[in-house]
């Protein structure tokens, strides 16, 4: 399979000064693989002894592993904008689920589109929001009159224009000639797939739709098949077969584009984002990836036996109304659950990372096949992890935690071959990916790219590392105790996790050396006081540093 081969970067001939023939790399294309819900602990390259993953641990073995690499905001709209942007949620706007990216904003996948590559999507995007939830509401302000229609916001851009509901399931499921505009930020090629488990629509939906008669009795819990599990949180054994499920329809898009590229690429080289669905809630992984793990063989996280004297106070919320029974176990927030529901959970969601293992090495198979193994760069990453028995919590919300905001960075070149199984302990961020990729394509980033070049930040003659990162999250939601949305801000550096959250006089201080489970908060520690001082300091300096320099003034008076 490919990452195992050892691989010579194909050359091609151009003529020096002296008009001798020298050898010129290729322009090199790119495989981006992403995951959803994936933790880096989930994966056997980093560590996992449970879950079989041996077509991403091969990328990892003949790469470079990313053990210190965080997503810049832990929900997927905000990461993934910044991910294409290459800069912060609070710069490019996307704070939070619900806010399309706008389409004015410069994209690292339109910059390779205008200079030469091929640029597709398969799977997943989401940079506009998927489904028709109400808008977060305005306050009350009594007698006031409102904004007049289109002035209501500091931003004039209409974001419930039909522009900004590309992706939303009503209209892929009501237009039968609905399609994205394209280029799609950048993408001039996509197959579109949104939302996640069993229920997925946009061109999988058609595609399902022309493979089944029904394709609706297929799908939820209602139509589930019988199911003998220890839990049956968010959990159904789904009716949609493995050939027909999301994954392996992005599977096979994902080869046909590698097939039709080998056949008539035209000589252009190619950035493809191969975007799976999974791991994500509800867990409905089909057929054999369903029961292929036994809920009994799952570890549970260190952190899941901490005491309510370990954990901030919306933790020990959370864990009050699972055991008072008011838990809300249908929706898509942070709970806190049983151990037999985290245990049937992970299981499950191995399950399905093992069929999207599957699908990579038959992804990989291909560009061998079709000979373009040699001048791609193969990475993967995720949109960002899951709780997923971390201090008995589970899904995602705004507490940073671990097990959520580190996830997988691999970063497999041809050219970089001797660096193949390297482990890299270099801070790296979601918004480091868009400069990587258009250092290692040599092209310039645009004016405000906020992210490093990682591939010169790692390794023996590694430069421009950073000492800390910033994690942002900006929430929707006044919940877990919070009088107002909740907002926090998280610095991260070799050694420590500091959280600060608006609002409260409380705040998170971690070890990560001592404590990676991360059960005692150091923030009232008064040992710590002097570290709490001076990462209070360091996360306003690193905020200063990334503040907004776009647009670039036109003129001085």
């Amino acid at each position: 399979m490919f990452p195992n081969k050892t691989i010579l970067f194909s050359l091609r001939r151009s003529k020096n000064e002296q008009g001798r023939e020298t050898p010129v790399p290729k322009q090199p294309n790119f495989l981006l693989f992403i995951t959803d819900q994936l933790r880096a602990d989930h994966l056997g390259c980093y560590g996992n002894r449970v879950v079989r993953t041996p077509a991403i641990d091969a990328i990892a073995r003949g790469g470079v592993a990313f053990d210190r690499f965080y997503v810049a905001n832990p929900a997927c709209m905000p990461n993934r904008a910044a991910m294409v942007t290459g800069r912060m949620p609070s710069a490019n706007g996307v704070r939070c689920n619900g806010i399309p990216l706008s389409l004015t904003a410069n994209t690292f996948i339109d910059l390779m589109r205008l200079q030469g590559w091929r640029t597709a999507a398969v799977g997943k995007i989401h940079l506009q929001t998927m489904t028709a939830w109400p808008p977060v509401q305005r306050p009350d302000y009594g007698d006031r009159r409102s904004p007049p229609a289109g002035h209501g916001d500091a931003d004039r851009i209409d974001r419930r224009h039909p522009d900004y509901m590309q992706e939303a399931k009503a209209r892929w499921e009501t237009d039968p000639e609905h399609d994205l505009k394209l280029p799609f930020y950048g993408f001039e090629h996509v197959d579109l797939t949104a939302m996640h488990a069993d229920d997925v629509h946009g061109h999988y939906g058609r595609w399902l739709a022309a493979r089944h008669p029904d394709p609706k009795s297929l799908i939820g819990r209602a139509n589930s098949l019988p199911f003998k599990g220890i839990s049956d949180f968010q959990a159904w054994r789904t009716r949609v077969p493995e050939e027909l499920y999301s994954t392996s329809y992005i599977a096979e898009r994902t080869e046909a584009f590698l097939r039709g590229h080998a056949a008539g690429g035209e000589g252009r080289p190619f950035l493809l984002q191969c975007s799976f669905n999974d791991p994500h809630h509800p867990f409905t992984p089909p057929g054999k990836y369903f029961d292929m793990y036994d809920p009994a063989d799952i570890e549970l996280p260190a952190s899941f036996t901490s005491k309510d004297n370990e954990v901030p106070p919306p933790v020990r919320l959370l864990r009050r109304l699972r055991d008072e029974g008011r838990n809300d176990r249908d929706g898509w927030t942070i709970k806190a659950v049983a151990e037999n529901d985290v245990r049937q959970a992970i299981a499950l969601t191995y399950g399905s990372i093992t069929m999207i293992d599957d699908a990579i090495a038959r992804i990989l198979r291909v560009l061998e096949e079709t000979g373009q193994a040699d001048d791609t760069v193969v990475i993967f990453t995720s949109d960002h992890g899951d709780f997923m028995g971390d201090h008995q919590l589970i899904l995602k919300g705004p507490l940073h935690y671990d097990g959520l905001v580190r996830v997988p960075f691999l970063w497999n070149d041809p050219q970089a071959r001797e660096r193949g199984g390297e482990r890299s302990a270099t801070l790296g961020s979601t918004i480091d990916i868009a400069s990587t990729i258009l250092s290692r394509a040599g092209l310039a980033p645009y004016h405000d790219m906020q992210g490093i070049d990682l591939a010169a930040a790692s390794g023996p003659e590694a430069t421009g590392a950073r000492e800390a990162l910033l994690i942002e999250e900006d929430n929707q939601r006044a919940f877990l105790g919070f009088d107002q949305t909740v907002r926090l801000r998280t610095l991260v550096t070799d050694r420590w996790r500091f959280s600060l959250y608006r609002g409260v006089a409380w705040g998170e201080l971690y070890n990560l050396r001592d404590d990676p489970a991360e059960r005692h908060n150091l923030w009232d520690d008064p040992a710590a006081r002097s570290v709490r001082d001076e990462l209070t300091a360091r996360l306003l300096h690193t905020v200063l540093h990334l503040q907004p320099q776009s647009p670039l003034p036109v003129g001085q008076a």
